[in-house]
């Protein structure tokens, strides 16, 4: 009798350890991969407007800038989803606006035309891996590459044969945080 009590007291301990250690590695990974509540309005909306799935919109956010809406790159891109004012300009003539480029800072501003610009890649490639690579290293690009049959099959780039390592390892990237947002708060 004894030992099946310390048996059940032995099992309940373990998963309430198992328990406590899940709990702490989620609210861990929530800190690495966190949904600033001050983009959260923008994201669901140009989520809804453009199709474009909130987790995905987390992902390249967080690859691209890590949240910060006033970062600059040294090609030129802008804010949360690094939006380059030449891109910014091709993209007003797709949604007939006209805007100061100044604009790009705007946290708004940004999400929604860093979202069209997925929901356009992705209509043109049909492919979320090959949109992102067209995002990172343009458009002109990944059509190019989708020439080569070492680069691409069935119209869809492999992302292992990407010839440029900053694309391919971006490519990963987003993937993998858009896995860590879908995990940590889309799973129901």
């Amino acid at each position: 009798m004894k030992k099946t009590i310390i048996i059940i007291i032995i099992i309940f301990v373990s998963v309430g350890l198992g328990y406590a250690y899940e709990r702490v590695t989620v609210e861990i990974e929530k800190r690495r991969h966190p949904i600033p509540k001050e983009y959260q309005e923008f994201v669901e909306k140009y989520s809804f407007e453009y199709s474009v799935p909130q987790w995905t919109i987390y992902g390249v956010i967080k690859a691209e800038s890590s949240f910060r809406s006033d970062v600059v790159s040294d090609k030129g891109a802008v804010g949360l989803m690094q939006i380059t004012p030449d891109t910014f300009d091709w993209l007003m003539t797709k949604t007939k606006e006209t805007l100061d480029g100044r604009l790009l800072y705007d946290p708004e501003t940004n999400i929604k035309y860093g979202t069209f610009f997925l929901r356009y890649l992705y209509a043109e490639f049909d492919s979320w891996d090959t949109a992102f690579a067209a995002y990172n290293a343009g458009r002109g690009n990944v059509n190019n590459w989708l020439k080569n049959p070492q680069l691409a099959s069935n119209n869809q780039l492999i992302i292992e044969n990407i010839p440029i390592e900053e694309t391919r390892n971006y490519v990963k990237k987003v993937n993998n945080n858009i896995e860590k947002y879908k995990k940590l708060y889309f799973s129901g």
